[in-house]
């Protein structure tokens, strides 16, 4: 009886001890779930410019690029090298840069140890030169996608898609951007790496000198990292020798949304958004930027002067696993003591999106929540929604939970009709192909589906926070021509080197 009584009273004092432990680590982890690095961020290294990728142009005026994927070890400021993967390099990738109207191809060597792809966001293509998960790249394999650019200037950027194993990729540091010129290109500084400049901005949580890619307790979003890299660079900052500086910023983060702003609060203006220039430039203090987001903007700076870019709370989410009471010190920019001049930003840049009288042709109602659309768990030989070609549709996005979430498709730009009930605001006017869906909130986004049509080869759309992509909240479409029926979709095997035909179910059209 002792000996029983003596048991019971051991696994008391045991279950009454692990549950004081959890108790106090949630506890803990509340209490430090929130991050704020403004005003310790020492600024002492010179942002990294990305190189602008060699190319050659043959006789029939193909633009060529070569990308290696590789692995390797980067010096982010954790005393000893952090393991990496990137392009042409140990980390991130050199700027692809085209002109509307070029031919370009893309020759891609997967150096990892990992199947891959590299899908180009943004880029309206066919969907057999997407690069998304359909497009594998074994170790040791190559890829040549080949296109033609015909679409406006935009900063667009490039990244993997692997099926499943996005978050991890991307992460790891495959990520560059590709900038699209035009020939009638508006007066704007535009000097690479002079006035105007890449700012890929990602956040990273370290074990050591190692990438931690584990989320912690609570954090459905996916990582929250509390060191902020731009271009790969810790502590940046950026001798500005122009009184207008250009700023393409890219949010290339894994799950972080950022509302960007400067720590003296100056204005500056929003000249283009992820599909082109604005309508016209809005000036702002602040810029909320979700994953897969970009902005332009142009600031003025004035001699000898100093400023930190950084990032407040960015959402009313009172959820601080999800970043949302963060602050950010991002980059400083320093202005020389002599500045040369800049052209003042015009008041107009370029024709507004057209869509909004469009005839709709159908009208598409898409839900956001947990791991799935409303169409299910993304599943690769599933087609979920069927569009015609020379057609426009209104899709209305819907963030279905309490989580974070946005929206992201391929292929084509899309208008912003209404936003979260009302009108959108004016950094929205311009063509858009990933968003920031608030909570229990609808968008309603016009698009038209043109030039490429290919009823057996799907592009993607899905929350673009990358943890979420990967577990399921990824669905699939395909572009017809009319009357056309869905063929049987290539469905790539685990290895990513042989493909096998599946036949396909289609989802729900509406």
């Amino acid at each position: 009886m002792r000996t029983a009584l003596k048991l019971v009273l051991a696994i008391g004092t045991v279950v009454v001890l692990v549950i004081g432990g959890f108790t106090a680590y949630i506890a803990w982890s509340f209490a430090n779930a929130s991050i704020s690095t403004v005003g310790e961020v020492e600024f002492a290294r010179p942002l990294a410019i990305p190189p602008l990728a060699k190319s050659t142009v043959d006789a029939a005026g193909v633009r060529t690029f070569d990308l290696a994927m590789q692995a390797g070890a980067t010096d982010l400021g954790r005393g000893e090298p952090t393991p990496t993967w990137g392009f042409n390099g140990a980390f991130l990738g050199p700027t692809l840069r085209a002109t509307r109207g070029e031919q370009v191809k893309v020759n891609i060597t997967n150096g990892i140890d990992e199947t891959s792809t590299v899908h180009w966001h943004g880029m309206h293509l066919p969907a057999g030169m997407d690069g998304g998960p359909h497009q594998p790249i074994a170790p040791g394999a190559n890829w040549s996608p080949q296109w033609t650019i015909d679409q406006p200037a935009a900063s667009l950027w490039y990244h993997p898609h692997p099926h499943g194993e996005t978050a991890k990729h991307v992460y790891r540091g495959l990520a560059g951007m590709f900038i699209l010129d035009d020939a009638n290109e508006v007066a704007l500084p535009k000097t690479y790496g002079v006035d105007d400049f890449p700012i890929m901005v990602q956040d990273k949580a370290f074990d050591g000198s190692k990438l931690d890619d584990r989320a912690g307790l609570f954090q459905s979003t996916g990582i929250l990292g509390d060191t902020v890299l731009v271009n790969g660079t810790p502590g940046p900052f950026l001798d500005v020798t122009s009184e207008r500086v250009r700023l393409r910023v890219v949010n290339g983060s894994n799950a972080r949304v950022y509302r960007f702003h400067f720590d003296d609060n100056r204005p500056y203006a929003v000249v283009a958004s992820d599909g082109g220039l604005l309508p016209a430039p809005v000036e702002t203090n602040e810029l909320l930027l979700s994953p897969g987001e970009r902005a332009e903007i142009v600031v003025d700076v004035r001699p000898g002067e100093r400023t930190v870019l950084q990032s407040t709370p960015p959402t009313g989410d009172s959820n601080r696993f999800t970043g949302a009471s963060d602050r950010l010190d991002i980059l400083e920019l320093r202005g020389a003591q002599t500045l040369t001049a800049s052209p003042v930003v015009p008041a107009t840049l370029a024709p507004a999106p057209d869509l909004a009288d469009d005839t709709v042709g159908a009208t598409r109602n898409v839900s956001l929540g947990g791991s799935n659309t409303n169409f299910g768990k993304m599943d690769l030989e599933r087609v979920d929604i069927v569009s015609t070609l020379d057609t426009t549709e209104t899709w209305n996005v819907t963030n279905a939970d309490g989580q974070v979430h946005n929206f992201h498709i391929h292929d084509v730009q899309f208008q912003v009709i209404r936003y979260a009930g009302g009108p959108p605001p004016a950094v929205l006017a311009g063509w858009k192909d990933t968003i920031l869906i608030p909570q229990g909130e609808t968008v309603e986004l016009r698009m038209r589906f043109t030039d490429f049509a290919d009823a057996s080869s799907p592009y993607m759309f899905h929350c673009h926070l990358l943890r979420h992509e990967d577990q399921g909240l990824m669905g699939q479409f395909v572009v017809a021509r009319p009357g056309e029926k869905v063929g049987a979709i290539d469905v790539p095997d685990h290895d990513g080197d042989d493909h096998a035909a599946a036949e396909v179910s289609t989802g729900h059209a509406h």
